[in-house]
């Protein structure tokens, strides 16, 4: 009996301290977004355009927006893609920067977009950047929307935990804000224009966001169809 109860003891002990360990254990993290939606509307370019842009100006303080002219006079069939590239590719840096535990020095590039822009948010120990490219086809347009960030959590350094847990609270974590930046530019085009919005792919899956109305439950499942 005696050595049973301290069996359970030692494995109580072995787990907490575990647990401990892993919550002192410093930690950095990249994660990348994406959201593909399919918008419908009689309204014009420019007007799309001008929504987009003030959706993700209701999140940001400062942003970088291209509205390139169109290489040809045609709109094309099928709407383009964002590319994600590398602009180290084959050099030593780019090697060390993919290392175990990385994605890289990786840049969403908007190519053929009509419209274009980046953002960037920096909060306590996190750093997100935003990108969103609009692509007009022959069936309306397509708002790739993309963002990394890295975060930091964990450590044995409690003021920092602590700053970082009340600028959470304050304005969202970061997974929070990036669901919320895209689904107000989605829903300022919405808004503007009375489009039809679908979505059509993305990654990783609609998280849980309390402080926002549903439209991601909305718009949680891909399009039969979609291009």
């Amino acid at each position: 009996m005696i050595m049973m109860v301290f069996a359970l003891a030692l494995s109580f002990c072995l787990c907490s301290c575990g647990t401990v360990n892993n919550m002192l254990a410093e930690k950095t993290k990249t994660i990348e977004y994406y959201r593909i939606f399919d918008i419908k509307t009689s309204a014009s370019k420019e007007a799309v355009i001008k929504a987009a842009s003030d959706g993700l100006g209701r999140n940001v303080n400062k942003t970088q927006e291209a509205t390139p002219v169109p290489a040809t006079g045609e709109i094309p069939d099928k709407p383009g893609r964002f590319t994600l590239v590398n602009p180290l590719q084959g050099s030593k840096l780019a090697a060390l920067a993919s290392a175990g535990g990385s994605i890289g020095l990786r840049v969403a590039t908007c190519e053929g977009a009509v419209w274009s822009a980046t953002a960037l948010r920096d909060v306590e120990r996190s750093r997100v950047s935003l990108t969103a490219c609009l692509y007009q086809y022959t069936k309306g347009y397509h708002l790739d929307l993309y963002a990394v960030f890295t975060k930091h959590e964990g450590g044995a350094n409690i003021s920092k935990r602590l700053g970082e847990a009340m600028a959470y609270a304050a304005v969202g974590t970061p997974e929070q804000w990036t669901e919320k930046t895209m689904l107000d530019v989605v829903r300022s085009i919405k808004e503007a224009t009375g489009a039809r919005v679908t979505f059509v792919e993305g990654q990783p899956a609609f998280g849980g966001l309390p402080h926002i109305d549903d439209m991601a439950g909305k718009y949680g499942e891909p399009a039969k169809g979609a291009n």
